[in-house]
């Protein structure tokens, strides 16, 4: 599972320190956040008035649901089970939450109760239980959400054989995001605990509700405080930057079907441990030393010298936001100037500085930003300044064991894709894994794969040798060098991500 399962990842906590002592920056320029004054429809955060506005244009999208599975190993108390899901929906006004139009604007509606059913299927007597759970798994996290209608979160409980259960729980990213995935677990596992031998709810009740950072959020990002934020990422992304020239073995269709698939990445601990102490040495931390090791690997491909992609900031600088479900996740585009054959050691330095910058300016809303900078639509409806992207996420969320039940985290591989490329990363165990997400539009598996063993030699050669200079970066493996020797078209060979 990705994103935040606990307050800050180590290396968020890394970047975080190395930003406030560069920029001085404090929680405390920003005003609280209070409970908003009114009880009935309040507007939408910006993010959610983005996805919301993409689910008018295409109805039904399943794109953006957001699922987590949990095996549930040991003696299951399925009541109590339920009782834990709708105390969480009733602590958190966000998952109670509709979506309507009032006087030509969009609101969240809020309902004062919503009761949850978990939906059960016995599965023990079939043939192949593990492998019909996991395919009912994949149907139900593509069923589309109505976000006129409640519930935007549903639950499904696959009894495998008596001791052995799967559930899934699957919401809209409207309400939800990586991080708030963490806090349902948490909460669930600590209310299950509680319930399942009689004891009343351990959690505190909550200071604010999303709809009140929503408010807050409108309220707060204007005038001044919107002007200097404006005036960062106009600096560095005004001039309308190069869009990324991904080679592709597919062109862009006219209208993309988001359909994707992913290749697993893993890099082993010796290369974890080198990336780590080259960044250490260059005070960067691990987010940047292996955000420009894929930045100088898109160079070798694209020959670019400036080079723009994503990646995903928490946005919950606010200590009321922390145990918060909601959707507060914000894209963050990276601009680096690649020109001048530079080392990579130089190139980490560059990346540095572009990183420190954006997470200092990264309260304006991605959507704020497109609204003023007005770039143009890519063929295909491609997300506007940026076609990949790049994350560093905490590690999956560990075993939790309580008296008489075990909970782990399964993997629901997804079959959409919402951008071109994504690599997604995450440090367990003292290694680095994750995963590549591509667009099954524009690449073919054997593609994305070969990417990404160019990616793990190419930051293997840099951890080695830091003063490589990109043009000197050599990715091949010998049989792919003795392919290009052999061939009489190496032009063909260059120029993308085949070789």
């Amino acid at each position: 599972m990705s994103n935040a399962l606990k307050p800050l990842s180590p290396a968020k906590r890394e970047l975080l320190a190395l930003l406030l002592k560069k920029e001085g920056l404090s929680a405390g320029r920003q005003s609280a956040i209070p409970r908003r004054a009114a009880d009935g429809p309040c507007p939408l955060s910006f993010a959610q008035q983005r996805l919301w506005f993409l689910d008018q244009l295409e109805p039904g999208n399943a794109a953006y649901n957001v699922p987590v599975a949990l095996r549930l190993t040991g003696a299951l108390d399925a009541a109590a089970l339920e009782q834990s899901l709708n105390e969480v929906v009733r602590r958190h006004e966000v998952l109670r939450t509709s979506f309507a139009v009032s006087r030509g604007l969009p609101v969240q509606v809020v309902a004062p109760e919503l009761r949850l059913s978990v939906e059960r299927q016995d599965l023990a007597g079939r043939p192949a239980p593990e492998a019909e759970a996991h395919r009912l798994l994949a149907e139900r996290t593509r069923r589309p959400f109505d976000l006129s209608r409640l519930p935007l979160v549903r639950a499904c409980l696959f009894r495998l054989e008596e001791r052995t259960h799967l559930l899934l729980l699957v919401m809209h990213h409207v309400i939800s995001d990586g991080w708030s995935l963490g806090v349902l677990l948490r909460e669930m596992t600590a209310l299950y605990d509680a319930y399942s031998h009689g004891r009343p709810s351990p959690l505190a009740e909550l200071p604010v509700q999303y709809g009140d950072y929503a408010v807050w959020q409108r309220g707060w990002l204007q005038g001044e405080v919107l002007e200097e934020q404006l005036a960062y990422w106009r600096g560095r992304l005004g001039d309308r930057p190069a869009k990324l020239a991904l080679p592709a073995d597919h062109p862009a269709p006219p209208v993309p079907t988001g359909r994707g698939a992913q290749q697993a990445l893993a890099l082993s601990a010796g290369l974890t441990r080198a990336l780590k102490e080259l960044g250490r040495r260059e005070g960067a931390t691990l987010f940047m030393t292996l955000l420009a090791g894929f930045k100088a690997l898109l160079h070798c491909y694209t020959h670019q010298d400036e080079m723009v992609l994503a990646t995903d900031a928490a946005n919950r600088q606010r200590v009321e936001t922390e145990g918060l479900i909601g959707f507060f996740v914000n894209m963050l585009v990276l601009r680096t100037d690649l020109s001048g054959d530079p080392t990579f050691r130089e190139l980490l330095g560059r990346v540095r500085e572009v990183a420190l910058g954006a997470y200092a300016h990264q309260a304006l809303p991605f959507e704020k930003l497109v609204e003023h900078l007005q770039p143009e639509r890519e063929q295909g409806g491609a997300t506007p300044l940026f076609r990949a992207v790049f994350a560093l996420q905490n590690a999956p969320m560990p075993a939790v064991e309580l008296e008489e039940l075990r909970l782990d985290v399964v993997e629901v591989a997804g079959d959409a894709a919402k951008f071109d490329l994504v690599v997604n990363l995450w440090e367990e165990g003292g290694t680095l894994g994750g995963f590549i997400r591509y667009s099954t539009d524009l690449f073919e598996a054997a593609t994305v794969a070969q990417f990404a063993e160019h990616y793990a030699r190419l930051l293997a050669l840099v951890a080695a040798r830091p003063e490589t200079r990109l043009a000197r970066l050599d990715i091949l493996s010998e049989h792919e060098r003795a392919a290009v020797e052999r061939s009489t078209a190496v032009e063909e060979l260059e120029g993308g991500f085949r070789f």
